[in-house]
């Protein structure tokens, strides 16, 4: 059996190993039952689903008739600017508040991008936070500060 698709069948493969660490780590905790839901339950649920996933992903990927993908190459700087720009995100939300926090975390993993444009960047910035605020901010009412804290004395 030959593996077409590389990409797919990698990838759910990573869906599989995740799925399964998460159904492994959880048994340490009650599991209780759909309708009294103990800490175990939502990780071991979420972790079937993730092997459920990584089947229908990896299996078409062994077929003859699917469409032969090899694995890219990994841009390891990519990498790092995305991770660079998430922990940057966190050290600037206590001090400068959730909107200019995000509009750095955008910004800054945008770079990440061979194809960055200023113009698009700030499209999704502006769409990425309004949806954010209202997610984060009124629909589950997080606590953290939405504006810089010397703005808010």
């Amino acid at each position: 059996m030959r593996i077409r698709n590389q990409r797919d069948f990698w990838s759910g493969l990573m869906f599989i190993a995740f799925g399964i660490a998460f159904m492994y780590w959880s048994q340490d905790y009650q599991m209780g039952t759909a309708a009294k839901m103990g800490p175990a339950y939502f990780p071991t649920v979420l972790g079937g689903l993730l092997v459920v996933l990584g089947l229908l992903v990896a299996l078409p990927a062994l077929r003859a008739a699917a469409q032969e993908l090899k694995v890219e190459r990994i841009d390891f700087m990519a990498l790092f600017v995305v991770l660079f720009s998430v922990v940057l995100f966190a050290l600037l939300l206590p001090y400068l508040g959730f909107v200019i926090a995000m509009v750095a975390l955008i910004f800054a993993s945008a770079f990440a991008s061979h194809e960055f444009s200023f113009r698009d960047t700030s499209i999704a910035a502006v769409i990425l936070v309004v949806g954010s605020w209202l997610v984060f901010v009124k629909g589950l009412e997080l606590q953290f500060p939405v504006w810089p804290v010397f703005l808010t004395r």
